[in-house]
């Protein structure tokens, strides 16, 4: 059954957090009229499918949406993100997005939004959504342009079955399940190193697990982020950009690949969870030194790629197996995270694609996008100022990544209403800057080390970009 079609100036494919900071953005920099669709029946995107003790791993004040603040900008004073700026909660995260909604997109009367809906394109070209719930089906004319803010397209455990075979009678469950679950058994196997595997590991350890308990199944080590380097506001200025002052050095003064990431390491900016192991994967993801220090508790890793199958009495693995416990949990963190989208420009004719923009940050670059959208007309000025920075995998990516953020700041810095912008965007973390008094010494001088390092780092990407390629360099 089809009903009477809708019409707008831009049709929004998703409203998850990328979305969200598009269309708030739109709101503020131009007339425009939105509708949303989206499969989920409240706003947040993957949050609405993650597991219930998960929290953000970037502080709160650079999430979200522009015009309305995430949490309460107060510091955390116990756990392991003691004296460092608070990380929303799943729930929090949801009510937030629900609020921006309510309180803001739909009483502004510019915005439509349809929950529990399927998007599809139709043969000719058409846009049409239908209703999970009533079967409907319903045409959108669009005056302007389809915005693609799926392509994130983010996994978690809960949507996807464990690629591995699971033998009868043994228990495993996503993550999501783990609260309920994890009574009555005596040990547990922790099955995928990335950031959910981390937060089943500190979560099992938090609730009286002791390290012999637990097994982690570690197919690949990562680089992580020392989560005390990247905090927003005025009291840690100093030490947020003598991190990125740290980090220009190293690109300057490093002679081969391998020797960047030591000169990293050395210098506080990437850990690894076992300095033994040559980590062979970047994801952008932060951990506090409480965290890793916990984490390392842990002294059965296994580390024989993934996981084949589950049988009663083992694991196969790519690489061998191990024996377990009768009394094994088993819980699946596997899923892929944020699979890498194909190359496609952001401003692609009449759609606009939702990429990165910064390094590790997709609602500034949402957000940064649709004010490009709001006030430059010409496609190929905007794709200029919106260069598309590579989806981190692979620890080289760190290169990539700060190759394109740092030519997308330059190209932006010619453009005086959008540097002004930026200096207003409570989503940019380098908005702090303008608020550090003449008479700060202390923290004046590490801006004037920023500048004086900036412009020789990134006259040296180029290099290191080149070696990336030559096998003799020993790519890390």
């Amino acid at each position: 059954m089809s009903s009477s079609p809708v019409e707008t100036d831009y049709l929004v494919i998703g409203a998850g957090a990328t979305a969200m900071a598009f269309v708030d953005t739109l709101l503020d920099e131009s007339d425009a009229s939105v509708v949303m669709v989206d499969r989920h029946d409240r706003p947040g995107g993957h949050w609405n499918d993650a597991y219930p003790f998960v929290r953000l791993h970037q502080p709160s004040g650079f999430y979200g949406v522009n015009s309305r603040r995430l949490g309460s900008g107060a510091k955390d004073a116990v756990g392991f993100n003691r004296g460092l700026y608070e990380l929303a909660s799943g729930a929090e995260v949801l009510d937030y997005f629900e609020q921006v909604m309510n309180q803001r997109f739909l009483p502004s009367g510019r915005v439509h939004y349809f929950p529990m809906c399927n998007y599809e394109a139709g043969p000719g070209g058409e846009h049409r959504f239908t209703s999970f719930v009533s079967r409907e089906t319903r045409g959108v004319k669009v005056r302007r342009k389809v915005v693609d803010a799926t392509h994130a397209r983010t996994a978690v455990p809960s949507t996807h079955p464990p690629k591995y075979a699971v033998a009868p009678g043994v228990r495993c469950v996503p993550v999501n399940e783990l609260p309920k679950a994890a009574h009555a058994h005596g040990h547990y196997v922790v099955v995928g190193s990335g950031k959910t595997g981390i937060d089943a590991c500190l979560w099992l350890l938090k609730n009286g697990a002791g390290p012999s308990q637990i097994r982690w199944i570690m197919p690949r080590d990562a680089w992580f982020m020392d989560r005390a380097n990247v905090q927003p506001g005025q009291d840690f200025l100093e030490r947020y950009m003598g991190s990125l002052v740290a980090q220009f050095e190293c690109i300057i003064e490093a002679t081969s690949i391998p020797d960047l990431f030591k000169r990293l390491e050395a210098k506080g900016q990437l850990l690894r969870f076992d300095t033994s192991v040559e980590p062979t994967v970047y994801r952008c993801a932060t951990v506090t030194q409480a965290e890793l220090r916990e984490l390392r508790r842990i002294e059965s890793v296994v580390r024989l790629g993934r996981i084949k199958k589950i049988e009663p009495t083992r694991i196969v693995l790519e690489r061998g197996s191990v024996e377990t416990e009768p009394d094994c949990l088993f819980i699946d963190c596997s899923a892929n995270g944020i699979p890498a989208p194909p190359p496609m420009p952001v401003f692609d004719g009449n759609v606009i694609n939702l990429l990165l923009l910064r390094t590790c940050q997709p609602v500034l670059s949402a957000a940064v996008i649709a004010y490009v959208e709001s006030h430059l007309d010409d496609a190929a000025e905007k794709n200029a100022l919106c260069q598309v920075v590579p989806h981190p995998a692979l620890p080289t990516d760190w290169i990539r990544m700060w190759a394109v953020t740092l030519s997308n700041r330059q190209r932006w810095g010619k453009h005086e209403d959008l540097m002004k912008w930026l200096g207003r965007s409570r989503l940019d973390n380098l908005s702090t800057i303008l608020a550090v008094k003449p008479t700060d010494t202390s923290k004046q001088a590490v801006l004037q080390r920023y500048g004086e390092r900036v412009r020789p780092a990134v006259a040296k990407l180029p290099q290191l970009l080149a070696a990336i390629t030559r096998p003799a360099q020993g790519a890390a």
